[in-house]
């Protein structure tokens, strides 16, 4: 898992220099987390770690450089990716 994860907390990185490295690490791991959640909660055949590795880098292509933005609109998630907890990298 170590090396999914690392791969796309990179991606994410390149993506977003608004995120620090580990507020990028603990959003791969929330799309991870949803991910498999969602599809197991559908029902749906688990299709492996390379099939969730390729949505998760799927989103961070596509909403990647905007989610740092995500915390202004869902203060749920504001104590998980609190800009003032972070360096930056």
């Amino acid at each position: 898992m170590e090396s999914y994860y690392e791969r796309l907390t990179d991606l994410l990185l390149l993506k977003n220099d608004s995120l620090a490295y580990a507020q990028a690490r603990t959003w791969v791991e929330l799309l991870w987390e949803d991910f498999e959640a969602t599809y197991a909660k559908a029902g749906a055949t688990y299709k492996g770690k390379e099939m969730t590795e390729a949505i998760v880098r799927n989103w961070i292509e596509q909403y990647g450089p905007r989610l740092h933005e995500f915390v202004a609109s869902n203060p749920k998630y504001k104590h998980l990716l609190n800009n003032d907890d972070y360096l930056q990298h």
